[in-house]
């Protein structure tokens, strides 16, 4: 499906339950961008209950592993042409 995105566009993928993290390097590896949170997944590794903020330390370890950089808020809002604050 990543090859049907027109060009240029920025694009997420996410999944749920125990497939969340291991996801977020797949959508890194074929170019998109990611989201995690409790609302997907409670927990960090099996038998291991996590937090948002467990969540997203972890997954910001997967993107910086692949050679990508974690989006501040404000680098996110331009990226979607939002209002920066």
């Amino acid at each position: 499906m990543v090859n049907m995105v027109p060009e240029g566009v920025e694009w997420t993928s996410f999944a749920i339950g125990r497939n969340q993290l291991p996801w977020v390097a797949q959508s890194v590896l074929l170019g998109g961008h990611v989201r995690v949170g409790l609302e997907d997944n409670l927990y960090l590794r099996k038998g291991v209950k996590a937090t948002n903020a467990q969540l997203t330390a972890e997954v910001s370890r997967i993107v910086d592993s692949l050679g990508r950089k974690v989006a501040s808020p404000n680098e996110a809002r331009e990226m979607l042409g939002l209002e920066v604050h």
